[in-house]
């Protein structure tokens, strides 16, 4: 193999492939990245045989062959180099890959290429499209409530449901739960719900560029998720078992609905998980109409008994009665942040009841926060 491209494309080349590399794993050639040339282009892959991603950069081929490098050695010394041309070659007897850029040159010694898993991605006639940037919001308003713990599976992965015209994500951890919709121009003729880990969501939507649209195939026995964007492909391992009915989570109504400004809210919530961060992250939310023309105030408040506490106020919409609830003010936080419209509504029944947040005149899209038992 004899190829030379510019450093700062193989820099970001080496940086989309490079979190799917396995960082613990018995077979050492997963610590590797794969370097392949097809079709004029290089062929960069990784894989910790749950995420697989391809990416390809331009490059000048002048013999064809395949290796794989140690992935953190590469990727340090590439993106050490100055901005110019890198040439490497591989001297196949001892696996062996030169490097040269400018004055800068490296041997690095790596593992042969049969070796490493091959990350196919089968073509399809009609896959399902979506736009990248549509994509990008449904998971950051989904993927951040999905589990980390391992106890569940099913929990740390996001429902994807895959309608014709339609298509939403949900995510759940025992203690919230987020769903989003959006329509979708080319949907399945027929429905398709799978579970996507979280994390392989979160490396999609790091690797998806401005105005790409995203092909999404699912393998026949739905084992398996396939995403092709321009230069780069993404597969995943689909998370077995069934996701709760989410549906059913969602309270049906409340006795109490407050409007206010998005960054207000996010800002006191903010000032409260200062101080709620040494009380279990518990912060206090009060509100109070102001008699019957629609306004009113919520009241913010956290307390730490090390360190002090905070109270902040806020200038409300309000519909319904008073109202006083305990929720985690980092998973507010989230939620909060998940949210791009200037507005928000917070919906609440009583203290014991999850708390409903939508935005105001923006997408479909509902966060359930259950709320927090605090003794009296």
């Amino acid at each position: 193999m004899k190829v030379s491209c510019m450093q700062e494309n193989l820099a970001r080349g080496l940086s989309v492939v490079g979190r799917a590399v396995a960082t613990r794993s018995t077979l050492p050639v997963l610590s590797n990245i794969m370097l392949s040339t097809e079709e004029s282009r290089l062929k960069l892959s990784a894989t910790n045989l749950e995420i697989g991603i391809n990416c390809w950069v331009g490059a000048k081929v002048e013999r064809e062959g395949a290796t794989t490098i140690p992935a953190r050695l590469l990727s340090d010394f590439v993106s050490s180099l100055p901005p110019e041309r890198v040439e490497m070659e591989l001297i196949a007897r001892t696996q062996t890959l030169n490097v040269k850029c400018g004055r800068f040159e490296a041997n690095i010694k790596g593992i042969d290429a049969q070796e490493f898993p091959l990350i196919l991605i089968p073509e399809e006639d009609d896959p399902i499209r979506i736009q990248g940037d549509s994509l990008r919001q449904m998971v950051d308003r989904v993927a951040f409530a999905a589990a980390t713990d391992e106890s569940r599976p099913v929990l740390t992965g996001v429902l994807a449901e895959l309608d014709p015209d339609e298509f939403t994500f949900a995510a759940a951890d025992s203690y919230r739960l987020s769903v989003s919709s959006m329509p979708l121009a080319e949907g399945p003729e027929t429905p398709v719900s799978v579970i996507v880990p979280a994390r392989a969501l979160q490396e999609l939507r790091r690797i998806i560029g401005d105005e790409e649209t995203v092909q999404v195939l699912v393998s026949p026995n739905r084992n398996q998720i396939f995403f092709r964007l321009e230069s780069a492909e993404l597969v995943s391992q689909l998370v077995e078992g069934t996701f709760p009915d989410y549906k059913q989570i969602i309270p049906k109504g409340h006795n109490t609905r407050i409007e206010a400004s998005t960054a207000d809210l996010l800002k006191a919530v903010r000032m409260a998980a200062i101080f709620a961060r040494d009380a279990a992250n518990i912060c206090h939310l009060q509100v109070v109409p102001n008699g019957d023309d629609g306004l009113g105030r919520l009241i913010i408040a956290a307390t730490s008994s090390e360190y002090g506490d905070n109270v902040s106020e806020l200038d409300v919409r309000v519909t319904g009665q008073s109202v006083e609830v305990a929720f985690n003010a980092r998973y507010l936080q989230e939620a909060l942040n998940a949210i791009d419209t200037a507005e928000v509504a917070l919906e609440m029944r009583d203290p014991s009841s999850p708390g409903v947040l939508r935005p105001v005149g923006g997408p479909e899209f509902v966060h359930i926060i259950m709320p927090m038992q605090v003794a009296r």
